[in-house]
């Protein structure tokens, strides 16, 4: 922004200017002179990089620099003088040695550049009878720079990323990719409703979490015995637990209710069912066929025939698939979950917490750190730290599954059946996570 001499009487109003001892101005006409003398024009570039300022001058010395400004500007070989210019000038050349003369050296407010000044739009002078000069602005980072940190920066937030599971299986009709995510939707809305309150012995007068434990184990050991299918003993498991919660059982009847757990678990999973026959010979024909009958038709009575919930096992195929484990993983994952099956403790936990919290044990022991991607968190639903309390408990399950009185997993998987799985040493490092 200019500033005349009309909003400022008080100005010094010289009446002669030379630069460099070539250009005057006063009688003769600026806009002709320019033409001859274009050194005068390099002088100002070098001085106003120099960070000097120019003096206000009178109302012919302002009508004379609007046309040097004017020339300058229609002049294709000159750039107009901003004050970002003027900075780039100076990061890129040397000050140049030459000086203006000054026409009038009496001027207590006369500079290098004579008798002019240049004033900031932003910034109004003081009124003073000297105006206060004004400096360029600091030079702004260079765009190679700002380009290198905009690197930096984008190195830094690049995330891990999230696989596609089911792409492999999109020709295979059985894996019903197109409503996998629906299904498992459905499994994590309803597993609410296939879970037990965790206190539930406490309404049983006859019965204690203990014999719960000593009965579980053993129908494990039942369970290898016939060579079942492994979803079998999770659904046994679930509907003895529930019937429980709902029924007061004597402890003469509670083998009983396990036996008839598996019966139904059979004929709803199996495509061979044990007949009743073969049951009662494994219970050293402790019941009659009577009793298992009628407790059978007790048991669906009090579920409300309800037999379709998610078990651990549903959700633990789809980790397994997310993980990719292999044969390993998978066998040791079977392997602690089974142990988390005889604890009544486990009971607060959800399947889908159990199955993962499974996978993310085994993988840590096998690996020997700590093992969940982003992959596995995205499928599961579960960070490592939701997992890192059940998942502690698994690794002192597996530590303590040789010894005591309860063996029968332990001593399932030390066959080579299952790959000596029970051998596998324990995450220790586990226990020393913080919470």
């Amino acid at each position: 922004m200019v500033i005349t001499d009309e909003n400022n009487p008080t100005l010094n109003k010289p009446t002669n200017f030379q630069v460099g001892g070539g250009l005057e101005m006063g009688n003769r006409k600026f806009g002709q002179e320019i033409r001859h003398n274009r050194r005068a024009l390099s002088v100002i570039n070098q001085s106003l990089v120099s960070n000097q300022a120019y003096p206000i001058v009178n109302k012919r010395g302002l009508s004379e620099k609007h046309q040097f400004f004017e020339k300058k500007q229609a002049d294709p070989v000159h750039r107009p003088i901003t004050r970002k210019f003027a900075a780039q000038i100076a990061n890129t050349q040397p000050p140049c040695p030459q000086e203006i003369k000054k026409a009038n050296p009496s001027a207590s407010t006369s500079n290098g550049f004579g008798d002019f000044i240049f004033i900031d739009e932003e910034h109004k002078a003081p009124k003073e009878d000297h105006p206060v000069p004004m400096f360029l602005e600091q030079p702004e980072a260079m765009p190679s720079e700002t380009d290198e940190m905009e690197e930096v920066e984008m190195e830094d937030i690049v995330e891990e990323p999230i696989m596609d599971i089911d792409s492999c299986d999109a020709k295979n009709p059985l894996a019903v990719v197109d409503y996998i995510e629906d299904l498992y939707a459905y499994y994590r809305k309803m597993e609410c409703f296939s879970c037990v309150s965790p206190d539930y012995m406490a309404q049983q007068f006859d019965i204690n979490e203990r014999m719960r434990a000593i009965l579980i184990d053993w129908l494990i050991e039942v369970h290898d015995k016939f060579e079942l299918m492994k979803e079998t003993l999770f659904l046994t498991v679930n509907l003895i637990d529930r019937f429980l919660s709902k029924q007061s059982v004597v402890r003469k009847k509670l083998q009983l209710v396990g036996l008839v757990a598996m019966l139904l678990a059979c004929k709803y999973e199996e495509v061979s069912v044990p007949v009743v026959g073969d049951l009662i010979l494994i219970s050293d024909k402790a019941y009659t066929r009577k009793e298992v009958l009628e407790m059978e038709s007790l048991m669906l009575n009090t579920l409300q025939f309800n037999m379709s919930v998610p078990t651990p096992y549903v959700f633990m195929q789809r980790f397994f698939k997310a993980a990719q484990s292999d044969k390993k993983i998978e066998q040791l994952s079977f392997f602690l979950i089974e142990l988390s099956l005889v604890e009544y403790e486990m009971l607060k936990f959800q399947p889908s917490v159990l199955a993962a919290a499974a996978v993310y044990t085994a993988q840590c022991a096998l690996y020997g750190f700590k093992q969940w991607n982003k992959t596995c968190e995205w499928h599961t639903s579960y960070s490592e730290d939701q997992l890192l309390e059940c998942s502690r408990l698994m690794v002192g399950f597996h530590q303590r599954a040789a010894t005591g009185k309860l063996t029968g997993v332990h001593r399932k998987y030390c066959t080579s059946k299952f790959g000596h799985t029970a051998k596998q040493e324990p995450a220790h490092f586990l226990l020393e996570t913080q919470l």
